[in-house]
């Protein structure tokens, strides 16, 4: 079993590969334009991890994860942005839950794996439908502070993009290998990539597709010292644009790379303290994006 928490405050907004003031952005909604100039946006996930090794060659792992965001924005300001603009909202509650099986029978060594897997919609998704007429889906989050907040429903809703789940149900597939390079250190590489193939939100004007997501990782780990392992990855991930009537098309694709260093502790018998810091060294977004300075897990397992 293992429980995580892994922080992640959005708070800088960037264009391309570069930084962009909210100013700018609010440029465009002077000159004419229908842009959002969001604030910040902080992620907060608990993950509740169950695995089960049923083998040497087989493994599986359910991931629930429970999750708190509060969202910022001027919405369409224009500029200059003032502090009375900014409407919040936060949502919180059960995430979309995930299973994956892992195989890695593949060699004698069992240092090579294959893995598949599925995440369901449990988390509440949906929003305002095109004609802006009513809600779809379940249980969608509202503004509860400023200027959205006083918009008649279902004007007053928050993102579908950043409700707690997606209503999708995904495919997820992935490969790892790790490998000694020398008395005290090994090597790592993963990757993993996500697709939606069932969208609850699938209707003319009220449909929701969430972007493909791909994720590769490599790293070393010192292992002199099985009580203390100390590791450094490099973390990159794509993610394509959302699809459909309530998705931001525009402004959710990107690539970003990630320099993470961390280290996990053995403090008891089958008892591990692990954390992780993620420090960005690139990313090229799509449109106007909320980014982090970092991001920060913790976590503890335990194995009976």
């Amino acid at each position: 079993m293992s429980l995580d928490n892994t922080y992640i405050n959005q708070n800088q907004l960037r264009s391309g590969t570069s930084t962009i003031t909210a100013a700018k952005v609010a440029a465009i909604n002077d000159a004419g334009g229908n842009q959002e100039v969001e604030h910040d946006t902080i992620n907060r996930y608990t993950t509740l991890g169950i695995a089960y090794a049923a083998s040497a060659d087989w493994n599986f792992r359910l991931m629930l994860p429970y999750i708190d965001r509060s969202h910022t924005t001027y919405g369409a300001s224009t500029n200059p942005v003032t502090p009375g603009a900014i409407s919040g909202a936060t949502a919180t509650g059960l995430g979309d839950i995930k299973f994956i099986s892992s195989y890695q029978g593949l060699l004698p060594t069992h240092n090579l794996g294959i893995q598949f897997g599925i995440k369901i919609p449990t988390g509440n998704y949906g929003g305002p439908n095109a004609a802006g007429t009513g809600l779809v889906g379940h249980n969608p989050v509202a503004f509860t502070t400023g200027p959205a907040a006083q918009v008649p429903p279902p004007g007053n809703t928050l993102d579908t993009s950043l409700q707690t789940g997606t209503g999708s149900t995904d495919v997820i597939i992935g490969a790892f290998y790790y490998q000694p390079i020398s008395q005290n250190f090994d090597a790592f590489v993963n990757g993993q990539f996500q697709s939606a193939i069932a969208e609850k939100l699938d209707q003319p004007g009220a449909d929701y597709r969430p972007g493909n997501q791909s994720t590769v990782s490599v790293g070393v780990r010192y292992e002199a010292n099985p009580a203390l392992v100390p590791q450094l990855q490099l973390n990159v991930s794509r993610k394509s644009s959302d699809q459909g009537a309530l998705a931001d098309a525009t402004d959710t694709a990107g690539t970003v790379a990630y320099l993470s260093p961390g280290v996990s502790a053995t403090v008891m018998h089958n008892m591990q303290l692990y954390t992780f810091i993620q420090l960005p060294v690139y990313s090229k977004l799509s449109g106007y994006q909320l980014f982090p300075h970092w991001t920060a897990t913790v976590g503890m397992s335990y194995r009976f």
